[in-house]
């Protein structure tokens, strides 16, 4: 509430003490943000034939620094104005599942136009006994794998993003060890909505002749999970990969996991051919998913994909990123999500073009291919029969002013 939102805004100001006395209390300040315009068109509002329009606007304030000459500490703003035609087509997140404490403000809700005023970071950090801790509201990610990583497990951005600049933040404590010469092994506590939403995991990574071995083991939102990962080269060509299996939670009841027991892996391959193009390839198997579209809808229902662990419907699929520059102020990028079982794409081509050293322009169109849904020839409902077949063509373009 905005009652919880002022209070902690107003305990951040009564942190800094007289002016005369700023200099002993902080140092390193550091102060920046963005300000940021995405439009997009939709010629086909899902399961209509309708057209739609959105169209966001974001304000971010970042303020960094170092307090009391022994910890530093991060704070960041961010306030959305959201436009939408249809009104219902799309509206603000609420709460997430990562974040226990109410410090947001929404104005308008389900209407055309909506605002929302949240802190996004608002952190302490300080090292103890060679043990460097994070409290507070925080970004926090796992993996290596660029496209969808399986290990990216608490806050993951969906495969199809086109704006990934900053991480959703999350209520946690993080604590890491860091030996020899990159090895690392830490704790997570994630704080969710209610207690059994919240996340206790451990990590581990190493590097072992030239090859990061990653490892995450715990309780994941009430469920058990295990993870490892690898990362290396041979020759020119990199290599990632990743698995990650699960122990379902609520299994068959409404909202929750589908299996008793799942996993997601993926294998990516990277490589730079001469001519300067640079292509991100990768195999993804979306355990949580489904190998029959006609049970699309129930994995839309169900645990993994509402808390954002998943943003897949199918079972096997390929995944694209080319990018080639053609000049040091335009690069032309690509997105290809291909779904192997019911044969339905994604394309996007992107046109990324830097119009100063802080201003940035992307352009892009999604083309969507596959087989369009069905009426049921009793009942009339419709009966899915591919994941991107019924879903229209859309567009638009995101521009981006860093200060």
């Amino acid at each position: 509430m905005i009652s919880r939102l002022a209070a902690v805004i107003l305990s951040v100001t009564l942190l800094f003490p007289a002016v005369g006395e700023a200099d002993e209390w902080f140092a390193d300040i550091d102060f920046g943000g963005f300000l940021k315009t995405s439009n997009f068109y939709l010629d086909q509002i899902p399961n209509q034939t309708d057209e739609g329009l959105i169209s966001s606007q974001r304000l971010r304030l970042e303020l960094s620094g170092q307090l009391a000459g022994e910890y530093d500490f991060e704070i960041a703003a961010e306030q959305q104005l959201l436009w939408s035609d249809p009104p219902e087509l799309i509206n603000l997140p609420g709460g997430l599942v990562n974040q226990r404490f109410d410090l947001e403000k929404s104005w308008n809700r389900n209407g055309r136009f909506e605002s929302q005023l949240q802190l996004d970071r608002l952190n302490l950090q300080g090292e103890f006994k060679q043990l460097q801790w994070t409290l507070g509201r925080q970004a926090i990610g796992f993996g290596r794998i660029s496209l969808f990583s399986p290990l990216d497990v608490i806050a993951p951005f969906p495969p199809d993003a086109i704006d990934v600049d900053v991480r959703p933040g999350v209520d946690a404590l993080k604590l890491v060890r860091y030996f020899g010469l990159a090895g690392q092994v830490g704790a997570v506590v994630v704080l969710g909505e209610e207690k059994e939403q919240n996340s206790y995991l451990l990590t581990l990574g190493e590097n072992v002749a030239n090859v990061d071995l990653l490892g995450l083991l715990g309780s994941l939102r009430d469920r058990l999970m295990l993870g490892a990962g690898i990362a290396g080269e041979i020759g020119e060509l990199g290599l990632k990969l990743e698995v990650v299996g699960y122990r379902g939670k609520e299994v068959g009841l409404p909202g929750g996991d589908l299996y008793e027991q799942f996993f997601t892996a993926a294998l990516e391959a990277w490589y730079r051919f001469d001519m300067g193009l640079v292509l991100l390839a990768e195999y993804f198997y979306n355990g949580p998913g489904s190998k029959d579209p006609e049970r699309y809808p129930l994995v839309a229902d169900s645990a993994p994909f509402r808390e954002g662990l998943s943003f897949l419907l199918g079972r096997h699929y390929l995944l694209l990123g080319p990018s080639y520059e053609l000049h040091p102020l335009l690069t032309v990028q690509g997105l290809v999500i291909h779904n192997l079982q019911d044969r339905s794409s994604l394309l996007r081509p992107q046109l990324a073009v830097s119009l100063s050293d802080n201003l940035q322009l992307d352009l892009f169109w999604t083309f969507t291919r596959g087989k369009k849904n069905r009426r049921d020839p009793v009942f009339g409902f419709p009966v899915v029969r591919s994941e991107f077949g019924a879903v229209g063509e859309s567009g638009g373009f995101l521009l981006r002013y860093y200060f």
